[in-house]
């Protein structure tokens, strides 16, 4: 892999000029019992995107070039949704074991890239769920997958304190709002909030990337005591606080930005949704036509979440990066752009949304 200078890698920067960004142009909701008026604190957030294999590894590669450059300290939050989340769990369980010399992590290749990538020449999607159809549940599988390869029995207490606090996002189904996975809580604004939860970080991610409809939902069975009390709006109470259901994080926010625009004012957004294109004959069957439909939902709010991103840097609402998989690098005009044929990443975009085993040559251009 090339080394890669600051000018060399294709970003889009914005610069802040204090506020907030106006409703209109923010990519994010504003909920009840947030304050609106109070402005982000500076800092760093990277968000990491859904899209399966793709892009767990296309997130690799975000996060060895931001290595290259000694940014990884630099960053305050990682949020991650679906396939971003299996990245960004990795990178927390190794965090405190990555030996950093000028800000840079020496032994980055051995504890993050590697067991990433011997785990993503492991198809886990298809034999979860048949698998699930007998045990009664495919996120269960995958977690176990998850568990098997990956973290073993790590917990979410096993995740770095405090910084980079690693927010791993899931969607409840029952309240309609985000459910997020961190060290110091795991939190419904609706439900409540539980404090120093044990949560496995296997089944966080597996929750996070619980694609619907094949590998959703994901069932947690927790005790409504452990809820801190009048932390939840108006769900706080039984059966949202003893199971709760939930689906991939993607479902909420495909980007990952909801818990980390509304507190930091540099956001880093690093997108690997796929690229859908046009199909003469699309598939009739439930499940191929609904997978297809959601793709399709997923592309249009990506899109419209990528522009309200990008107006947010352009009116000087947020500092911040911005990079796709699907974009044409000569688009986002810096002074050297690395030279990368577009029809070859149109091609990686194309890869599926899956947990389908790739081989080394497109694990390697994933991550390049």
């Amino acid at each position: 892999m090339p080394n890669a200078s600051k000018d060399s890698i294709p970003l889009r920067w914005g610069n802040l000029a204090g506020g907030n960004a106006p409703e209109l142009l923010s990519p994010i909701e504003f909920i009840e019992t947030d304050d609106a008026s109070r402005p982000p604190r500076p800092g760093i957030a990277l968000c990491l995107s859904g899209g399966g294999y793709r892009a767990m590894l296309f997130h690799v590669g975000s996060l060895l070039r931001l290595n290259e450059l000694g940014l990884l300290p630099s960053i305050d939050r990682i949020s991650s949704v679906s396939g971003g989340s299996i990245t960004a769990g990795v990178l927390g369980l190794k965090w405190n074991k990555l030996n950093f010399q000028n800000n840079v992590a020496i032994n980055f290749q051995t504890e993050v890239v590697e067991p990433i990538r011997r785990f993503a020449a492991k198809t886990i999607d298809v034999f979860s769920v048949l698998g699930g159809l007998v045990t009664g549940g495919a996120a269960n599988r995958i977690a176990h997958e998850y568990r098997t390869y990956l973290f073993g029995n790590a917990t979410l207490q096993d995740l770095p304190d405090p910084k980079p606090r690693f927010v791993i996002n899931a969607t409840n189904v029952q309240s309609k709002a985000l459910w997020r996975f961190s060290r110091p809580y795991m939190w419904d604004w609706r439900v409540g909030k539980i404090e120093n939860p044990k949560i496995e970080l296997a089944t966080a991610v597996a929750a996070s990337s619980a694609f619907p409809p094949v590998l959703s939902p994901l069932e947690l069975q927790l005790n409504p005591a452990d809820f801190k009390a009048n932390t939840g709006k108006d769900l706080q109470r039984e059966p949202f606080t003893s199971e709760v259901v939930l689906t991939d994080g993607g479902v909420y926010d495909n980007l990952g930005l909801e818990t980390a625009w509304k507190e930091y004012d540099t956001i880093w957004v690093s997108d690997a949704g796929g690229m859908y294109g046009p199909e003469e004959h699309p598939h009739r069957d439930p499940v191929r036509h609904t997978l297809r439909i959601l793709d399709l939902l997923d592309n249009q709010v990506r899109s419209l979440r990528k522009r309200q991103v990008i107006g947010s840097y352009r009116c000087k609402a947020r500092k911040g990066a911005y990079w796709s998989i699907w974009e044409d690098i000569t688009e986002f005009r810096v002074a050297t752009p690395l030279v990368c044929p577009f029809a070859k990443t149109q091609e990686l975009a194309r890869i599926a949304t899956r947990l389908e085993g790739l081989d080394a040559e497109d694990q390697e251009t994933l991550i390049n």
